[in-house]
């Protein structure tokens, strides 16, 4: 039993990275615009999250950097896509590519860096709880941070007058731009907010998932966080949902290998990205489905006067 409640720890703590950064990018989505830089924009975060604790030794100055780094490419990104009506697609792809190299630059010098020794998490009485104790209550804050936080989208979105105004830009920017909101920057201001929680995800990742920097370590996480947001319909609890169906998977691989069972690593090690593609392949099965449910004015672009 003991194996299993560490099986349901890794995985919160894997799913964490992946509901974090899906959550801020259905912001992006559900203010029109697609943001495929995900990849590496975690990675610039990450090194510059674990770059700011190893200088530092504060892992909430590491996320805050992280949140930065995110937020200025994300801002970038906003730029291009919203102010000069680039290639949303192109744009996102070149911006990931770009964190990619970039990363590999800055981080060369943290490769062997090592992080100040990780403080213990744990709340109090309900961690001796027989199973669900180490299993829930043994975790990181953020664990409970991106519950809160997909909690606080679901009411932002669905209960207030800034959330109704958000999807209105991204059902229909022509109308929202009709009857006076600045269509422009509210879409700037979601990208933004959605950069800063991928920037937070990327550093969750190397300061507390690892804790280390090696060169390409979010390893398709980004690509996976984007998938998620069409795997939940664009709804913030069924992106939690999911993110922790992947983040099991994930380390499904590892809790079969303690277990004895003689699997190729190899097999174990593509199992989220496979699910990642069936998951996927059967939601696009319903295109009426997908339909419904994505933001009308997806990945076009707005020009003022139309």
């Amino acid at each position: 039993m003991e194996s299993y409640a560490l099986l349901i720890a890794a995985s919160l703590n894997a799913g964490t990275v992946l509901a974090i950064a899906s959550l801020g990018l259905l912001i992006n989505e559900k203010a029109g615009i697609v943001n495929l830089g995900a990849e590496g924009m975690m990675l610039c975060a990450a090194i510059a999250g674990f770059a700011a604790v190893v200088h530092t030794g504060s892992d909430w100055l590491g996320f805050l950097a992280g949140m930065g780094a995110g937020a200025l490419l994300a801002a970038i990104l906003g730029v291009l896509v919203i102010w000069l009506n680039t290639n949303q697609y192109a744009t996102g792809l070149a911006l990931s590519l770009f964190g990619v190299g970039f990363s590999a630059f800055v981080g060369i010098g943290y490769v062997q860096a090592k992080l100040p020794e990780r403080p213990r998490f744990a709340i109090p009485f309900l961690e001796n709880l027989p199973f669900v104790g180490p299993a829930l209550f043994r975790q990181h804050p953020l664990v409970y941070g991106a519950m809160l936080l997909a909690a606080g989208m679901v009411w932002f979105l669905y209960r207030t007058r800034a959330g109704l105004v958000l999807r209105s830009v991204g059902e229909s920017p022509t109308s929202a731009h009709a009857l006076g909101y600045p269509v422009r920057r509210i879409r700037l201001a979601a990208v933004v907010f959605g950069g800063a929680l991928c920037g937070l995800a990327g550093a969750y990742l190397s300061v507390i998932y690892t804790p280390l920097w090696v060169e390409g370590m979010v390893a398709g996480k980004g690509w996976i966080a984007l998938a998620l947001t069409t795997f939940a319909t664009w709804r913030p609890g069924r992106v939690l949902l999911g993110a922790y169906l992947f983040g099991g998977v994930t380390m499904l691989q590892f809790h079969l290998q303690g277990q004895g069972v003689h699997i190729a690593s190899q097999f174990l090690t593509m199992l989220p990205y496979v699910a990642t593609i069936v998951v996927l392949a059967l939601i696009s099965r319903n295109p009426t489905w997908i339909r419904l449910n994505m933001p009308a004015s997806l990945g076009k672009p707005f020009y003022p006067g139309t």
